[in-house]
């Protein structure tokens, strides 16, 4: 007769019950045999339950590893109840028997199964097994112990220490998996240990002979690919002596000669050695090379660009745009070729040569530019208009030659890129042609035409501030215009009454006729009656505008001409300015005398203190000033005049992870306690660069949120030139600060999105 299998729980209390330990392993035994049995069975209903009895033989030192197929069963089924089991017993299970084992095709399917799904606890445990392994006689056992030495790295960076020893005699192997695999653990142990890196850095000159001889003599025809020796290698050892070259000048002269001859003897007609000659020029960029082999990378690139493949041109943009700020005028000797990839069908192509062609620009080409730019503004995909319009702004405001050429610049933008220009162009152009007293005539005439062919803001602006002049005709720099009064006031009009017209452009419209009616010499009426009619518009600001002109008109018109002169020079604002000011400001009151206050007017000073005071009766007088200029300086420094500044709001960093971090950094404004601005900051300090980088944020409902537009969304490895980005935060109510971000980007090939809560805001920021 059959007997029926225990459950858990009675199979516990029958093992305890046991007296002796002979009784215990009886009934082990015989438990074990109907376990074995149901697994040979098969039955799917009561595995899971079988596993776990198991399990707890297993935990009391009985073997127990003819479950361990059974575990992988479980975990592939797609009940929750057995996948929990499966899990357990594959951790409890899995040990370094297999290792240890002398049968090679076994301790190899241990080694590929401990790489690929070893945990950090496992890893640990089994490094020392794994060290052993290296240095087995059996090729295949070495390989599979290197590559899961590799992960153990990857996992654990503490264990570095544990496999520094075998990697300087495992390179002398001649077999290629090993050698292959000995380089790779190497690099990984020199970007995680800055103790392994100082040590591998003897071996340079090793590591230089063995790329020489692939170069030269190759290393084995089956390894040979499109006619480059075993290229895989060669990109693996270029990647390792590009990390032991960074920053060190005498490894990196070890190997600047081989590079060179990488460089010139590598095949470019097919792929393989493209991808060598890559990694080449990523080397010579990083490590401490000449200038004549930083040429040569440079040129590499540009040959780069005249490939048919476009994965290979824009690899060549985007590693030219790293090198342009280090080796701007090697990179510049290919700016014709970079002009002709704007012309990319290819999206991905043509922002990047964007990026590059902006970047290209300086004083000497800026006219060149500029004109190749606009071609492409006219004619690139909408998605890029923005881009490129904010980059020709940028670079027409740095590098103009002439005021005249900025504004045609800033006009020829308006006009081709619309709605997709920078909020503050027109504030820009505005304040140019302000400055620009010699060029108002040519200015005013300039936006007639262009606001005879479209609505323009600044045109509208300009012609209400110096029209005067567009009917004067003294202009010699343009053609003759000939208009009247009548046809300048009909455009306006025609502004006004279109429905393509902003309701800020109407504002600038009637505005433009309000002044228009002290700058013209003939009748009024005309703009009188305009503006009375707008005095009814549903538009509200509109509305209040006309009725106060009209106001204007029938009260204060003997005021009227005061009050609408052309407008003063805006003062730009930004830290120059305000550096400029402050210096003025300075110089202004060191260049004035201080007088030398007496003791009466001292007195009244103090009187007038006094009285702030509210004191009345008694008044206690402070001690006598010494009338001399020294005394009466530092008295007035005592006073209490100026407040003290408020204290700084200490950074704070809310986010890391793989070398990208994320600052914050807190300003509130005197004159507006209630409003902050936060700088997020974006670094990256990784090997490979991010990019679409987008931060996003949310605030209670009782704050108000303004996000700024960022400086950029690609931020370059290794410590590159950050992103920045302004968050304007309104709290009137001081109401405790959280902030919600999400943060989206590319890294190293993979989309990475985050989305955390920042509670720790610093107290100061609020309150």
């Amino acid at each position: 007769m059959v007997v029926p299998s225990l459950k858990l729980q009675d199979l516990i209390e029958e093992i305890r019950g046991a007296k002796t330990q002979a009784q215990e392993r009886e009934v082990i035994q015989k438990e074990c045999a109907h376990i074995r049995a149901s697994f040979r069975d098969g039955d799917p209903v009561h595995r899971h339950r079988q596993l776990a009895k198991l399990l707890y033989v297993h935990m009391l030192g009985y073997p127990a590893h003819f479950g361990q197929m059974e575990c992988l069963k479980l975990i592939a089924s797609s009940r929750f109840t057995d996948k929990r089991v499966g899990y357990l017993g594959a951790m409890l299970l899995l040990d370094e028997s297999d290792l240890s084992q002398g049968i090679q095709p076994v301790q190899g399917l241990a080694l590929c199964t401990l790489s690929t799904m070893g945990s950090a606890e496992m890893c640990r445990d089994l490094a020392p097994e794994v060290e052993k392994l290296l240095l087995q006689p059996s090729p295949y056992v070495r390989k599979k112990a290197i590559l899961t030495a590799v992960h153990m790295i990857r996992k654990v960076p503490e264990l570095s220490s544990v496999f520094l020893p075998p990697c300087a005699q495992l390179l002398h192997e001649r077999h290629h998996g090993i050698l292959l695999g000995t380089i790779t653990l190497i690099t990984e142990l020199c970007e995680r240990s800055p103790a392994a890196l100082r040590h591998f850095r003897k071996v340079v000159p090793q590591l230089v002979h063995i790329l020489r001889t692939l170069v030269t003599m190759g290393y084995s025809t089956e390894h040979s690919i499109s006619g480059v020796s075993d290229p895989f290698l060669q990109v693996q050892i270029l990647r390792l002596l590009r990390i032991l070259g960074r920053n060190h000048e005498e490894s990196s002269e070890t190997m600047n000669d081989l590079l060179a001859q990488v460089a010139t003897n590598t095949d470019t007609s097919r792929n393989a050695g493209n991808a060598v000659l890559f990694e080449t020029v990523l080397t010579i960029m990083d490590i401490r090379s000449a200038a004549g082999l930083r040429v040569l990378a440079v040129n590499i690139l540009g040959r780069f660009l005249l490939n048919s493949d476009r994965n290979i041109r824009y690899v060549a943009l985007t590693s030219l745009l790293r090198l342009v700020q280090s080796d701007h005028s090697a990179v510049q000797r290919h700016r014709p070729t970079v002009v002709e990839c704007l012309r990319e069908t290819d999206a991905s192509l043509s922002r990047r040569a964007l990026e590059l062609s902006l970047a290209l620009v300086n004083s000497s080409n800026v006219r060149a530019m500029m004109q190749e730019l606009q071609a492409f503004l006219e004619s690139c995909p909408p998605d890029l208009r923005a881009d490129c319009a904010s980059g020709i702004l940028l670079a027409a405001e740095r590098f103009a030659p002439t005021k005249r050429w900025h504004i045609d610049t800033i006009l020829h933008v308006l006009t081709t890129a619309g709605t997709h220009v920078r909020d503050d162009a027109v504030a820009n152009l505005t304040q140019l042609i302000g400055g620009a007293q010699e060029l108002h005539a040519y200015s005013v005439r300039r936006l007639y035409n262009a606001l005879a062919e479209d609505i323009s803001q600044v045109a509208a602006w300009c012609i209400g501030e110096y029209g005067d002049l567009l009917l004067a005709g003294n202009c010699e720099e343009i053609e003759p215009l000939q208009v009247d009064e009548e046809e300048v006031l009909a455009l306006l009009e025609k502004v006004l009454q279109s429905h393509m017209s902003l309701p800020a452009t109407r504002g600038y419209a009637l505005t433009a006729l309000m002044k228009l009616s002290t700058r013209l010499c003939g009748d009024n009426n005309r703009i009188r009656q305009v503006v009375s009619i707008y005095g009814s518009c549903l538009d509200v600001e509109l509305q209040q505008r006309a009725v106060e002109y009209d106001t204007l008109f029938r009260k204060y018109d003997h005021m009227r001409a005061a009050i609408l002169e052309k407008m003063p020079l805006v003062e730009r604002d930004g830290p120059q300015a305000d550096e400029e000011a402050k210096e003025s400001k300075e110089a202004a009151q060191l260049s004035e005398a201080a007088p030398v206050p007496t003791e009466p007017q001292a007195s009244q000073l103090l009187d007038l203190l006094d009285l702030l005071d509210g004191a009345s009766g008694d008044v206690q007088h402070p001690p006598h000033l010494d009338p001399s200029p020294g005394g009466a300086l530092v008295h007035l420094l005592d006073l209490p005049c100026v407040p003290p500044p408020p204290a700084p709001i200490p950074d704070l960093k809310v986010f890391e992870r793989e070398g990208v971090q994320l600052n914050l950094s807190f300003i509130r404004p005197p004159e507006n306690p209630a409003l902050l601005l936060i700088t997020i900051t974006a670094t990256n300090f990784s090997e490979g660069d991010v990019t679409h980088f987008i931060c996003q944020a949310a605030v209670p409902k009782s704050l108000q949120l303004q996000l700024q537009a960022p400086s950029g969304n690609t931020v370059p490895a290794r410590g590159g030139l950050p992103i920045t980005q302004l968050f304007r935060i309104l709290n009137p109510n001081k109401a405790p600060l959280r902030l919600k971000l999400r943060l989206t980007y590319d890294h190293f090939h993979q989309s990475v999105q985050e989305i955390f809560e920042v509670n720790n805001l610093p107290v100061e920021s609020w309150q």
